[in-house]
């Protein structure tokens, strides 16, 4: 086992009702007035929204509110946040939604305590010295954002999607009610599945031997998601499929399963690229890139591949290298179960080559980098696999 670092601040209030207690979780932080972030109009027809100020209103915190948070969100609506902040003195940022608010949350809370543009820090060219508190009112199990260390933006001047992670931003609590994923759409349920797998995997592919325990715990989570997306294909509103998708979910980001600094993470690099340009979900692009990644991978440690089959799907090929092309087989039957793409041209993206070899300049910076821990990927290995996926 290698050594590492284990933190995981975040207060998790989980279960029915778990929003009712948002405005004591405030109140117990000493913050006084709260911006309140979210998304489209879902959280306002559900009612949540009016749940949540309720429970701010009776711990007397006041709050400002600003929605409108989309998916793949958005520099301005950051910058925005900021400026809502700073001129309302608002000291906690309260997210209510899924992974897009909750980044979005971050941002602001790095812009409030940072002076200077906060896309710098999204490009790497500085570091946050501090972030404004964040708390979540989860709504989307998928991301993870609401226990992870990680924020990813999307800059609409050229449409450029990075990520910024600093444990500054991890939320100082968590509110999660599996009975507010209910309504979701069967695609952003499953969309979201798929993101709470690759998580998972993203750590277990590693250059080296991961441990037992990490191994047993990814594969534990992995047939979790496999057993309950499949299930809420046909009862979405499942309460303990919900629940266990939604823990899953916090448990597939907050580095239980995995170091993240020795992780992959090819496969999300690839598909930022691809959801900045054409703005698709980002759980689908990560579903129609995993199977051409892996064909294309596979061979530097085949094993590796055969143990995830064996453990999650049940491969029983007497032969590593038979045993990992059956279990990528067997990923991607299950993606078009739960009617997830295996190929960006099931995104309804018809990729040309001067499409790809732009992809492959923006993910690879020009040819300034490299992506993968399982195996090193240039600018020429990032074309061949954009290209395997369409």
């Amino acid at each position: 086992m290698r050594n590492f670092e284990f933190y995981t601040p975040t207060r998790v209030v989980f279960g029915r009702d778990a929003e009712a207690q948002t405005g004591r979780l405030v109140k117990d932080l000493g913050c006084k007035k709260v911006l309140l972030h979210y998304g489209g109009g879902s959280a306002r027809r559900s009612g949540l929204l009016d749940r949540i100020v309720a429970s701010l209103k009776a711990e007397e915190i006041e709050f400002v509110e600003l929605g409108g948070v989309v998916p793949n969100p958005r520099l301005s609506k950051v910058n925005e946040g900021i400026a809502l902040s700073k001129r309302e003195g608002v000291d906690f940022i309260l997210a209510v939604g899924g992974g897009s608010v909750i980044d979005s949350a971050k941002a602001i809370g790095y812009g409030i305590a940072n002076e200077g543009d906060v896309w710098d820090f999204y490009m790497g060219e500085r570091k946050p010295s501090a972030c404004a508190p964040i708390g979540a009112v989860l709504t989307i199990a998928a991301a993870g954002s609401e226990m992870s260390d990680s924020s990813v933006i999307t800059n609409e001047n050229g449409m450029v999607k990075r990520g910024c992670s600093n444990d500054l931003a991890r939320c100082k609590f968590a509110a999660m009610n599996p009975e507010l994923t209910f309504s979701l759409p069967q695609y952003q349920t499953e969309s979201g599945c798929v993101d709470i797998m690759m998580h998972t995997l993203e750590r277990y592919f590693t250059p080296c031997r991961n441990s037992e325990l990490n191994d047993a715990l990814a594969f534990g989570l992995l047939s979790t998601v496999v057993k309950n997306a499949k299930i809420l294909m046909r009862e979405p509103r499942n309460y303990d499929a919900r629940a266990e998708i939604m823990w899953a979910g916090s448990l597939s980001h907050n580095g239980v399963t995995g170091d993240r600094f020795i992780g992959d993470w090819s496969c999300h690099q690839l598909e930022h690229e691809l959801s900045g340009m054409f703005d698709v979900a980002h759980g689908a692009g990560l579903a129609a890139i995993w199977g051409s990644w892996a064909r294309y991978v596979y061979k530097s440690n085949p094993e590796r591949f055969a143990d995830l089959g064996e453990n999650v799907f049940g491969c029983a090929s007497p032969f590593a290298e038979d045993r990992a092309i059956e279990c990528i087989e067997a990923m991607e039957a299950f993606f078009e179960e739960v009617e997830m793409p295996t190929s960006i041209s099931k995104l309804g993206i018809n990729l040309d080559d001067a499409i790809i070899r732009e992809l492959a300049d923006k993910c690879s910076w020009g040819g300034r980098r490299k992506l993968g821990a399982f195996k090193r990927l240039d600018k020429n290995d990032m074309e061949n696999i954009y290209a395997m996926a369409r």
